[in-house]
């Protein structure tokens, strides 16, 4: 129980290092889900259920969906400012 415990927080640890080193935005969001994954994965491990639930929606699904929403729509103006000054 202790070897798998410590491998899952090693796993983490090592998620969150590739999360800060990725440089594409989009491959960034998505190790940001994969990362809020195993953070409900751990807490379900170590017997938290109710926080690994929340986790789930929030860290692995409401989050990223919201920056790439963000993301969207700010090239959606980029791309609508750069019209504006054609014409």
């Amino acid at each position: 129980m202790k070897i798998a415990g410590s491998f899952l927080l090693l796993l983490i640890a090592v998620s969150g290092f590739m999360v800060v080193r990725t440089r594409d935005v989009t491959a960034q969001t998505l190790s940001l889900s994969f990362y809020g994954l195993l953070f409900a994965v751990m807490f379900f491990f170590f017997q938290a259920p109710d926080v690994a639930l929340s986790q789930i929606v929030v860290g692995a699904v409401a989050l990223p969906l919201i920056i790439m929403l963000a993301i969207v729509r700010m090239k959606h103006k980029e791309k609508t400012k750069g019209n504006e000054g054609g014409q």
